[in-house]
């Protein structure tokens, strides 16, 4: 795991997998709206119906996703850190550009760290809370659950492209 950042179990969470494929293709369906639509939304719950990407410091992290039949809900957030296949960094505290966020959702922020191991790839997704109550607010909402619903699809896709 990354040590950009204290992990601190009462305030984060991680989810780690193997995915036997190159950090390449994990870093393409991470960073690529076409490719993180098929994955980033639990299929039982919704779908991305939009996505815009700028995998940069300071660049666009936008997801518009859709419940049912229902409207489309955006999701705005900034990049902070994006090192190719190695590190990628976003948070829902702030918009592009690093300008201040205004939100009525628990704020995050998020760190997906990839580093080859032999033919393929361990991956670490990280999420980042202000307190204690946040944390239990997230996974009592299920947040937590569907974290790890999209990170076993993105698995299945990076596997799909090879």
């Amino acid at each position: 795991m990354s040590r950009h950042f204290a992990f601190d179990p009462k305030l984060d969470f991680a989810i780690e997998r193997f995915i036997d494929a190159p950090p390449r293709l994990v870093w393409e369906a991470l960073t690529t709206p076409e490719h993180l639509k098929e994955w980033y939304m639990p299929r039982p719950w919704g779908r991305v119906v939009r996505a815009e990407l700028d995998p940069r410091p300071g660049g666009i992290f936008s997801i518009d996703i859709a419940v049912g039949d229902g409207p489309a809900i955006s999701n705005l957030g900034c990049f902070l850190d994006a090192v190719p296949m190695a590190r990628l960094v976003w948070t829902s505290m702030l918009f592009p550009g690093y300008r201040p966020a205004v939100f009525d959702d628990i704020p995050i922020t998020a760190i997906v760290t990839m580093e080859p191991v032999g033919t393929g790839t361990r991956y670490v997704f990280t999420a980042l809370h202000r307190n204690e109550g946040d944390l239990e607010q997230n996974k009592a909402s299920g947040f937590y659950q569907g974290t790890e619903i999209a990170v076993d699809q993105f698995v299945q896709h990076v596997l799909a492209m090879k």
